[in-house]
């Protein structure tokens, strides 16, 4: 069963043809008007000299026009050569050859004038050729004697005619030579052989002209060959007989088809192929004639310009002629110029506007006449190709020509101003009937005239607005579309058509019917000979139109029999015969539309077993569905139906729809959801505002379908946007600006016209109110803002019907810039073998800090050492350098790295040995071994820093003093805080082996940073060795990257910030040959959202209570003093620290002296705490406890406490816990 592809009108397709509705309004015949031509011979007019000779030219105008001629540009008087004549009331002449004459003394060029009082039209220049058709010269052909293989060519040499004749070849014995690749006719009439063969001698060959206007032939003297054979015929390679040579060119017209021919000799017979240089051959307008030996390309254009060539190719090899295609243009319309109907005082203009190669010229005529030569016209004005009239009155009426010209041809156009006062009047019959079919596009006209020109609108029922947009557009000529018909379009219309001088209106009665469809097909059977046969095919149509169904056997009307039966749903046939096996279609139609099915009917001989005919054949894609039909038309929803084609054998399994809107990606097709093979129809839920556009593939399993033709559009209503825009961001690009961008929102969720988005931003946890701009497109720049700062950026959709949902608050950040220095450097060197690095962060990171550079230089006196570098995570802020001798010092430089560059940097030295002053040992020659908190190992030769997958202990020898014992193992902390915690090995990482004997890996370096990674490594396989690097993030998530050789180092992108990856690298053609696995971890990403303490809470609270409590204690000090009266004041005895205090650690300080000696005024108790003096007067005696004392003078003795080494203290690093009281009188 099949249902061939036809519109979906029928008769009804004469009303909905939309050509010609954006003419000129034309002027009625009772008016006053100048002359028009409406009819006129073509151009070149070729007549058969044994007939008159016609030459049409006929006009309208009011008053009638008159007629002359002129021929060869003089005057042609029609009434002094008695066998001319002009036909009554035209301007057609008529020469007549019965009274004798020739028709050849008449040729010439003839040009038509119709005149009246308001103007003179021109028809155009007719050039009037009589056909001919000459004999052929005779002559004696000797027999053509060839090799066999060997190339021939016949020559035919046409007489010339007019027009040309068309040529065949033929035997003497008037049979048709048989053409096929190897011997064929060419575009000039000469038969090729590309290799002669003996059986060519077999006839004779004579060439034959038909003469179109004397329906006659003429047959040329034939040709005989005699063909010397060989035993065997050598092959050779192919060679252009036509063209010749491997190049040549041709011209060409636009508009005009294009013809390149290639006709080459070799054996064997080659094949030719053609091509285009530089793009691929027009497919929608390029034709293969003539065995592939002619390429036609019809109606060329500019584009079509260019080199082609052709390839002829057999087993011995291939030879090419490259043809050069120029086209030209005779003069073309761009802006042909159009009746002007204007209003006394009126302004217009005449547009006369062409193209063609060469470019044409343009030349202005009045009434036949230059325009130069013409009475001058105040009123008008000429500006090129433009002729402006201003303030129009009666006077100016005339009709203009138009005449471009190139050296390939010309144009001719009339155009006439005609200056009325006229109301508006309807020019077509009153209330009219239209009947359409549901679904369609139609149109209804409304015909009218006015001058000035009238604004015409429509109204249905009498009643709403003007019927303009959506579904419905208005011409410039009246007529109104309704651009799919429905229901509830069904009604009568009222066309008004209003000037300044009145308004006229008609009216159209539009009834809607509904579509005639088959809706139970015939289908193919397979039968038995002498069995009976049923064909069904029921039709739906509108019960007010008259349905007729017929049926057809293999296309022809089909004869019913008495061995047929054809009632209303079915085509019965009894006694099946094998002549009744073909294709039957049934055809249901009415006097609007129409539909037809088809179904193919197999029958089988009595002895061949029953088999189904589809089963036998192959199976293909399935034909594209057609018919779509939209139903159920709601705001957000619609029913699309469609008739299934052909699934070839193969049984449909799904159904795509897809639609095309027309605003943001027109002629762009997207997926809209997927349907089971087994329906044809579904509801398709829509978006507000889109003019959707619907199409449907089939699928089965082969493959997918053609996809269907478009089915017509369907605009839903507008309603505000229902989302934002997603994937909006901020960040600087500069460090004084923030650019917000944002995905723009596409045709289906845009929800109505004029979609903008509004765009808010502030500072974060600021009070300011919300900035605000409108912007159309996707970005936005934020100027003149602080480095680095966090904002609220908020973006939300906006269209003509109101604004989408309030957006979500998104965080964003100005431009980034140069960090400030790392706080408190400090270098300690607890024995001459080891140097302690801490840093706090930058107190201004101006941006995301992805790192430290550490730079530092080992010296001895002048002498200076190689420089080594180090780079760090933006989380470690302590570093060890293992010294490699105990005599140089170091000197490092400290800078903090955001995503803009290193900023400023701070400088330290490490401390001065005993025996600097005379230094002996020369400047380390290698670099120290340095360990960082992950274990670091670096030297002079690596810039970069190169880590261990594990913190490696190392143990540190104590230099003086025998209670201090130092860690043995190194380790990194963030925080000053007693406890160790050991890092990640985040600044990089890099396996230390030896070169193997064999085949192997080693040295393996990652470089991490947050979202990047560079890897290195060291192997002994050949220099042309592939490699293949393999990474595992912490969510066992796989990932390898191939390399190519020397192809080091690679980076690994798109990682993420603070994630651990293991790592190992292989061959890529031998996976068993592996490195060791590495692990490293990405930096994490600085955020600058740490609280400042000032602001929190409870440090606010434990600042009052301080105060409060230092303020009860000045009170009570005050009510001492004045119960007391005064006291002895005993001085403090301010103790300076030692010289040296090798126990200054974390910026804290021990106030004792090394023989650990309390202060002045305190005991040492046997623990090591200081115990405090008594006081007669305390504030225990007044209730306010503490160990705090007052001396005699009211002044408070502060308790120091002693603090501990790690070996004092076993470990524990905290020193004894003091009072705020004790700490705020201490610092007084």
């Amino acid at each position: 069963m099949a249902r061939p592809q036809h519109p979906p009108w029928g008769p009804a397709a004469v009303l909905v043809c939309l050509l010609g509705l954006g003419r000129a309004i034309e002027i009625p015949m009772d008016l006053s008007q100048p002359p028009t031509i409406t009819k006129q011979s073509v151009k070149d007019h070729i007549v058969d000299p044994r007939d008159n000779i016609l030459i049409e030219c006929e006009a309208k105008g009011n008053p009638a026009p008159t007629f002359h001629w002129t021929r060869n540009s003089r005057f042609f008087n029609v009434a002094k050569d008695p066998r001319v004549s002009m036909r009554r009331r035209s301007g057609t002449l008529v020469i007549d050859f019965r009274s004798g004459g020739r028709p050849e003394e008449y040729e010439g060029e003839y040009q038509c004038f119709a005149r009246n009082k308001f103007g003179t039209a021109l028809s155009n220049r007719i050039r009037l050729q009589v056909s001919k058709s000459p004999l052929w010269p005779k002559e004696n052909l000797d027999p053509v004697v060839v090799q066999e293989g060997a190339p021939l060519t016949l020559q035919c040499n046409p007489p010339p005619g007019l027009p040309s004749p068309v040529i065949f070849w033929m035997s003497s014995a008037m049979e048709p030579i048989a053409q096929d690749k190897r011997v064929s006719q060419g575009h000039n009439g000469d038969l090729y052989f590309s290799n002669v063969m003996a059986q060519d001698m077999q006839t004779d060959y004579s060439c034959n002209a038909r003469f179109h206007f004397t329906h006659t032939i003429q047959q040329k003297n034939p040709f005989t060959l005699k063909v010397l054979t060989t035993r065997g015929v050598a092959e050779r390679t192919p060679s252009f007989m036509y063209p010749q040579g491997t190049a040549s060119s041709q011209m060409v017209l636009r508009g005009t088809d294009l013809l390149l021919e290639c006709i080459a000799s070799g054996v064997p017979t080659p094949d030719i192929a053609w091509y285009k240089k530089g793009g691929d051959l027009p497919s929608d307008k390029a034709k293969f004639e003539n065995f592939n030996k002619a390429l036609r390309i019809a109606s060329v254009s500019e584009e079509d310009s260019g080199e082609y060539f052709c390839l002829a190719s057999n087993k011995m090899g291939s030879t090419r002629h490259t043809i050069s295609v120029r086209v030209k243009a005779a003069p073309y319309w761009l802006d042909e110029p159009q009746n002007l109907i204007l209003a006394p005082g009126e302004d217009g203009r005449l547009v006369c506007r062409a193209s063609g190669n060469p470019k044409p010229t343009v030349q202005w005529m009045v009434n036949g006449e230059p325009l130069q030569s013409a009475p001058p016209n105040p009123n008008r004005e000429v500006a090129g190709d433009t002729i402006i009239f201003r303030d129009t009155q009666i006077s100016s009426r005339a009709v203009y020509q138009c005449n471009t010209s190139n050296e390939h041809g010309y144009l001719l156009a009339n155009a006439f101003v005609s200056v009325l006062d006229v109301p508006p009047r309807m020019l077509s019959p009153r209330n009219q009937l239209i009947r359409v079919i549901l679904y369609n596009r139609t149109r209804l006209d409304c015909p009218f005239f006015g001058s000035p020109i009238p604004t015409l609108r429509w109204f249905k029922n009498g009643q709403g607005s003007n019927l303009d947009g959506g579904n419905y557009h208005v011409y410039e000529n009246g007529s109104l579309e309704i651009r799919m018909i429905r229901k509830e379009d069904q009604g009568i219309y009222t066309c008004v058509a209003t000037n300044i001088l009145g308004k006229a209106e008609n009216q159209v009665r539009l009834e809607v019917k509904d579509p005639t469809r088959i809706f139970r097909m015939p289908e193919d059977q397979v039968v038995k000979r002498g069995t009976t046969v049923q064909l069904e095919c029921r039709v739906k149509h509108d019960p007010s139109l008259k349905l007729t169904v017929s049926w057809l056997k293999d296309d022809e009307p089909l004869y019913i029999g008495n061995r047929m039966k054809r009632e209303d749903d079915s085509l019965t046939i009894f006694g099946v015969a094998e002549r009744d096996q073909g294709s039957y279609t049934c055809f249901a139609s009415t006097e609007l539309d129409q539909d037809l099915a088809k179904a193919y009917l197999t029958v089988l001989a009595d002895q061949t077993t029953p088999t189904n005919r589809l089963a036998a054949l192959p199976k293909g894609r399935p034909d594209r569905p057609r018919d779509l039909e939209l139903t159920d038309l709601a705001e957000r929803s619609v029913r699309l139906t469609w008739i299934p084609g052909d699934d070839n054998n193969s049984p449909i399994t799904d159904y795509v729809v897809q639609f095309e809107e027309d605003q943001f990606q027109p002629g762009v097709w997207h997926d809209h959801s997927k349907f089971p093979g087994s329906v044809n129809s579904a509801v398709l839920q829509l978006s507000p505002y889109v003019n959707y556009q619907f199409r449907v593939i089939a699928v089965n399993e082969v493959g997918s379908s053609h996809p269907s033709l478009p089915s017509e559009r369907y605009r839903t209503s507008g309603a505000p946007p229902e989302s934002n825009p997603s994937d909006v961001k901020g960040e600087g690009t500069r460090k004084n600006n923030m650019e917000i961008t944002w995905t723009p929102m596409n045709a289906t969720s845009a929800f109505g016209p004029n979609l903008r988005y509004i765009v808010k931003w502030r500072r974060r946890e600021t009070r300011e109110t919300w900035n605000n701009v409108t912007v159309w497109g996707s970005r936005y720049v934020v100027g003149q803002t602080p480095v680095y700062v966090p904002y609220e950026i908020r973006v939300q959709a906006e269209n003509d019907f109101g604004k989408g949902p309030e957006p979500d608050t998104i965080i964003g950040y100005s431009g980034e810039d140069l960090p400030s220095a790392p706080r408190r450097f400090r270098v300690r060197q607890p024995n001459p073998e080891v140097i302690n690095l801490e840093w706090d962060h930058p107190e201004h990171p101006n941006g995301i800090l992805i790192g430290y550079t550490l730079r530092y230089v080992p010296f001895n006196g002048t002498k200076v050492g190689k420089q080594i570098v180090e780079n760090f995570s933006p989380n470690q802020t302590k570093f060890t350098v293992q010294r490699a001798d105990p005599v140089s010092r170091y000197r490092f430089t400290l800078s903090a790295r955001t995503q803009v560059g290193s900023g400023e940097a701070v400088t330290e030295e490490s401390p001065a040995s005993p025996n600097e002053a005379t230094p002996t040992a020369a400047p380390p020659t290698l670099a120290p071994t340095t360990v960082g908190a992950t274990g670091t190992v670096s030297s002079a030769d690596t810039p970069a820093t190169a880590a261990t997958t594990e913190a490696t202990p190392i143990p540190i020898i104590p230099a003086v003093a025998p209670t201090t014992v130092a860690a043995t193992t190194v380790t990194t902390t963030t925080t000053a805080v007693a406890t160790t915690v050991e890092s990640p090995p985040t600044t990089g990482t890099k396996t230390h082996e030896s070169a193997p004997d064999e085949q192997s890996i080693w040295n393996v370096t990652v470089l991490p940073n947050s979202k990047w990674a560079n890897i290195t490594w060291k192997h002994n396989f050949g220099p042309g060795t592939d490699f293949v690097v393999e990474y595992t993030d912490s969510n066992h998530t796989k990932k390898t990257v191939p390399v190519k050789a020397q192809a080091q180092p690679v980076q690994l992108t798109d990682l993420y910030p603070g994630m651990t990856y293991t790592l190992r690298v292989y061959p890529r053609d031998n996976e068993g040959v592996s490195s060791t696995i590495i692990t490293f971890m990405t930096s994490t990403a600085y955020t600058n959202n740490q609280a400042d303490i000032a602001t929190q809470g409870w440090f606010i609270g434990l600042m009052c209570a301080i105060a409060l409590l230092v303020l009860i204690l000045l009170i009570v000090c005050f009510i001492k003093r004045s119960r007391g009266g005064k006291y002895p004041v005993r001085e403090k005895k301010d103790l300076p620290l030692g010289p040296e205090d090798p126990k200054e650690e974390d910026g804290s300080f021990d106030y004792s002296d090394e023989d650990n000696k309390p202060l002045q005024g305190s005991q040492t108790s046997l623990d090591g705490t200081i115990k405090q003096q008594e006081s007669d007067d305390s504030l225990v005696d007044y209730g306010e406890g503490g160990e705090g004392q007052f001396n005699e003078d009211g002044s408070f003795i502060g308790q120091y406490t002693v603090r501990k080494d790690k070996d004092e203290t076993e470990g524990n690093e905290s020193s004894e816990a003091t009072s705020p009281v004790n700490a705020i009188y201490s610092l007084a």
